[in-house]
């Protein structure tokens, strides 16, 4: 098993990532299908980065990167890419895609929010997509913080995730609509054994709950978009 060394000398009391990662992110049938599932809209992710300030010196992190789909689209626009995710299943599949796309500017490291060390020049974005949510959220103010450290001052991060937006007392009416919009297919969209699974075993927080994390570890709110249902919430993060 992947990863060992890197455990052995981690603290023992740092939450594990990779046993945290989602049962589904390690599972090479899951990861088979993951880009016919998600559709991250990476060429508009590109547009809307380079409408901001994103150049072709720009340094860019994507962390919790899983096949790549943003960190393959940016990287002929920018001059580096490190895609970070802790599943060497997800790895494997962008090590793949990567080779045969002929990237020369892509690195790979297999890390999370608690252990990526970031090498070489402050980062001027970082990208993080449906990936914050499985941490719980006392450690996740403590990758805020480390993420703050890897940016420049100046930096953006666009952060998107599973994040609640209504009142617990909507909950129980908002998560069971969610879950009963499930896709009938395995293999185009979630269905809903999949998102009652994120629900239950997962850590997606309200939007009331992380944005003064966000605000304390030292990122201004530039913007906050949220879906319609509560379920979904886009941010335009920019480092103080």
């Amino acid at each position: 098993m992947r990863g060992d060394a890197e455990s052995s000398s981690r603290p023992g009391w740092l939450l594990d990532e990779i046993a945290s990662a989602g049962r589904e992110n390690l599972d090479p049938g899951h990861v088979a299908r993951y880009d016919a599932k998600e559709d991250s809209g990476a060429a508009e992710e590109v547009l809307l980065s380079q409408a901001i300030g994103l150049d072709p010196a720009s340094t860019v992190v994507d962390i919790g990167a899983g096949t790549g789909q943003f960190a393959i689209a940016v990287a002929p626009f920018c001059a580096r890419v490190v895609a970070v995710d802790v599943s060497w299943v997800m790895l494997d599949r962008l090590r793949a895609k990567a080779a045969g796309a002929g990237l020369t500017n892509l690195e790979i490291v297999q890390a999370g929010f608690l252990s990526y060390e970031h090498q070489g020049r402050a980062a001027d974005f970082i990208y993080s997509r449906y990936a914050l949510h499985h941490l719980p959220d006392f450690w996740k103010a403590m990758a805020l913080e480390r993420l703050h450290r890897v940016l420049r001052p100046g930096g953006v991060l666009r952060l998107w995730d599973v994040v609640y937006s209504f009142d617990a007392a909507e909950a129980d009416e908002r998560l069971e609509a969610w879950c009963a919009s499930a896709s009938t297919g395995s293999d185009q969209g979630w269905n809903r054994d999949e998102l009652e699974e994120h629900v239950r075993d997962e850590d997606s927080t309200f939007t009331w709950l992380l944005e003064p994390m966000i605000r304390r570890a030292g990122f201004h709110i530039e913007e906050a978009l949220y879906s319609d249902d509560g379920i979904f919430a886009k941010y335009m993060l920019r480092r103080d």
